[in-house]
């Protein structure tokens, strides 16, 4: 019997949800560059989130084990940092392996699409 990448080689299922959604996305690219973490300051302004909106997104990531967030004082003031775990760096880069299979079977279908050819197996006409 086929496997399921056979039989829908499109369900993409590597495509964690969790990544899959752009503010997270952005929260996690941007923690990616940065092994010894962000302050939340920093993070904020590089994604473009309101506080709430980063607190939510950081949540959901930490609740998943992907990000740590380190609560302290820094000349006396309260300071957040957060960086991403071993487990969050893992689980993004299969998720980038999965994402750069999409970009490349979309780009690969584009480019067939442009220019039919009736004498390639399976070319049927409209």
């Amino acid at each position: 019997m086929a496997n399921r990448s056979e039989n829908a080689p499109f369900a993409y299922d590597g495509l964690d949800r969790v990544f899959h959604e752009k503010a997270r996305l952005g929260i996690v690219t941007s923690l990616i560059g940065h092994p010894k973490g962000l302050a939340f300051s920093d993070l904020k302004q590089l994604c473009g989130l309101t506080d709430g909106n980063l607190s939510r997104h950081i949540q959901v990531l930490q609740d998943a084990g992907l990000v740590a967030v380190h609560k302290g004082y820094e000349r006396n003031r309260p300071h957040t940092r957060c960086e991403l775990t071993d487990l969050g760096r893992k689980r993004f880069a299969d998720y980038l392996a999965v994402l750069e299979k999409v970009v490349k079977n979309a780009a690969d279908a584009a480019e067939r699409s442009e220019e039919p050819d009736p004498d390639k197996v399976g070319w049927k006409p409209a």
